[in-house]
């Protein structure tokens, strides 16, 4: 029988507290919240590995240390509603339903939103709303957002996701460059957002977030 209660404190402190994340609602919630009821019952004895796990092609569960320092740069509060773009699985949704006052989680791809429904269910996590649609074209019709996260890379952060957050809401975003990726904390002001380089990361490209094709004749 695996002891995944210890996993989770293990986790927490070889992979979160050294990274220098400590702020007790994303601690709390990583030791509460079971990883491994968020991935195929295959995958469940590498649940808490510290690398970011393959659900789909292309589609990961970010690895811990990076979701909590992008959970840290957000600084959620139970004021603030968040949208959860690709949250495959359900799990950083259900960890965020724990420090804010809602969430609204986006998935286009049709066995990871079951697996997503599945396990915010197991979890009594069903109070985040699961949008089924493009990612990159997130949830309007619960807008505007305190706060966004993206569960991947992107290389270009879509108009419409802009749109959608209010002035002054802030969001974290893994950019890559080829193999190479950085986190980023922006802050909209006006119709721009305003990043800061937070840290150094990688994941695959979400899709829609791929570079926009130079049209040519």
């Amino acid at each position: 029988m695996i002891d995944f209660e210890m996993r989770r404190r293990m986790m927490v402190d070889s992979q979160v507290r050294p990274s220098d994340v400590t702020k007790f609602p994303i601690i709390d919630a990583m030791l509460r919240v079971p990883r491994e009821a968020f991935v195929p019952e295959a995958l469940v004895e590498a649940a808490y590995i510290g690398e970011n796990l393959t659900l789909a092609q292309g589609r990961v569960l970010l690895d811990p240390r990076t979701l909590a320092k992008m959970l840290d740069a957000l600084s959620l509060t139970r004021k603030d509603l968040v949208l959860d773009i690709g949250c495959a699985s359900g799990y950083s949704s259900a960890l965020m339903l724990r420090m804010a006052q809602a969430v609204v989680a986006v998935e286009e791809d049709p066995a990871l939103a079951e697996l997503a429904e599945a396990s915010l269910a197991r979890t009594n996590s069903e109070p985040v709303v699961l949008h089924k649609g493009p990612l990159a074209e997130g949830a309007a019709a619960h807008a505007p957002y305190d706060a966004m996260i993206l569960q991947g890379g992107i290389v270009e952060f879509p108009a419409a996701l802009l749109g959608q957050l209010r002035e002054g809401g802030r969001v974290t975003a893994l950019f890559m460059d080829g193999a190479l990726g950085v986190v980023r904390l922006g802050w909209r002001q006006g119709d721009t957002i305003t990043w800061r380089d937070i840290f150094n990361a990688a994941a695959p490209v979400l899709p829609g977030f791929e570079k926009a094709q130079a049209f040519s004749l």
